[in-house]
């Protein structure tokens, strides 16, 4: 009997988190679509007013060719892993002095954490 309820609340721990994490792409696409989408597009090849972000988490910074980077970005060094997105998020003028990026940034990790699971599926 006790195998069966440690079974179960495994079970239960498992779903809850793919409920989650599927919960943290969802929100993640619409925080997207209303932070990030009027600059940035999801579909590989189509630059905006920013660069396309499809495929951005393990790219390296200004690495589109396509697109006209800042200086700034350009030399930045950056590979756009989960914390180095995290922190420019958090404030993208701070980690990157001189981008032309204008977006403020995004205080909540909440918020972050979403959007970079979204974009975790955008290959």
């Amino acid at each position: 009997m006790r195998a069966i309820v440690l079974a179960v609340v495994g079970l239960s721990l498992c779903t809850a988190s793919l409920a989650w994490a599927a919960g943290g792409v969802a929100t993640g696409e619409d925080l997207f679509k209303h932070k990030c989408g009027s600059c940035h597009s999801a579909e590989t090849g189509k630059n905006r007013v920013g660069p396309s972000l499809a495929g951005v988490v393990g790219r390296k910074a200004a690495s589109i060719e396509t697109y006209s980077y800042s200086a700034a970005m350009r030399s930045s060094g950056l590979t756009w892993d989960t914390a180095t997105l995290d922190s420019y998020l958090t404030n993208p003028r701070a980690k990157v002095p001189g981008t032309k990026m204008t977006f403020v940034g995004l205080p909540q990790a909440n918020g972050r954490a979403d959007i970079i699971a979204y974009l975790n599926t955008l290959k």
